[in-house]
């Protein structure tokens, strides 16, 4: 079943955590796997979050109604990231890191490579082959060929400080499967229990 609306109309740090063991699906390449690894952004006061600068072309997505697709371009990747909470009140997830459950082939194929396959937000946005064509598409839609699928697993969630950033807010916003090999950075491996 494809999570609704609803489900990301809450606070982007509720939103983070409950993403997790969910399916992240491409239905176009038919690849896709457990959201293993997220991180949560807030608005303007969040000194980490693209609405820190306030509202502008390169950010303004997050300003859109919750479930809206935000893709926006790292270090020559692509990222993916869904807004949360209110329209006009700028909140998102990033997608940081997947299990590959669909298409593990085809997921190869996209990288070129085997190894670390989908654990970092660049690597899993080019397995599935995520790009700037799925911005500010929603989500939630069933005519959308990215979605985020219910899913029920037993895991344990640990939480740290977001990754890569230059401030942080001083509390834990990026949450993960303790112990899943497939998390981005395998030294948090067992982090805080959230």
């Amino acid at each position: 079943m494809i999570l609704n609306k609803r489900f990301y109309s809450r606070n982007a740090r509720v939103v983070a955590k409950s993403l997790l063991g969910k399916i992240l699906i491409n239905k176009r390449e038919r690849v896709g796997g457990i959201i293993v690894e997220t991180e949560a952004y807030l608005g303007e006061n969040d000194p980490a979050s693209r609405a820190f600068i306030g509202k502008k072309n390169m950010n303004s997505v997050m300003w859109e109604s919750p479930g809206t697709i935000f893709i926006y371009m790292v270090h020559s990747n692509w990222l993916i990231n869904v807004v949360t909470g209110k329209k006009d009140e700028p909140e998102a997830v990033l997608i940081r890191a997947i299990e590959p459950t669909i298409g593990i082939k085809k997921m190869i194929r996209n990288r070129g490579k085997k190894d670390n396959l989908t654990n970092g937000p660049g690597k899993l946005t080019k397995a599935l082959g995520i790009n700037k064509r799925y911005n500010l598409q929603k989500i939630y839609d069933k005519n959308c060929n990215l979605n985020i699928l219910d899913n029920k697993i037993k895991f344990k969630i640990g939480t740290s400080n977001r990754i890569g950033v230059r401030k942080d807010l001083n509390e834990d916003m990026r949450f993960f499967i303790i112990g899943n090999k497939y998390v981005s950075r395998s030294s948090s491996l067992h982090g805080r229990k959230g």
